[in-house]
């Protein structure tokens, strides 16, 4: 999964793609970044109980 950090009003951001052509990805910064390490295993979680496989094996690039 191809991985771009940028910036937005002078904030640093990450943008996370599914493939190089991907054109909308998913873009966060630095608040959301730290929400989503510190609840990274109740987002695992809830792939495992949505029929996910956590390691993104189950997902095809589209």
């Amino acid at each position: 999964m191809p991985v771009k950090t940028g910036e937005f009003k002078g904030h640093p951001t990450i943008s996370l793609m599914k493939d190089e052509s991907d054109m909308r990805p998913f873009t966060f910064g630095m608040g959301k970044a730290r929400l989503i390490l510190e609840n990274l295993e109740a987002i695992k979680e809830f792939v495992e109980n949505n029929g996910g496989d956590p390691s993104g094996a189950d997902v095809e690039a589209q």
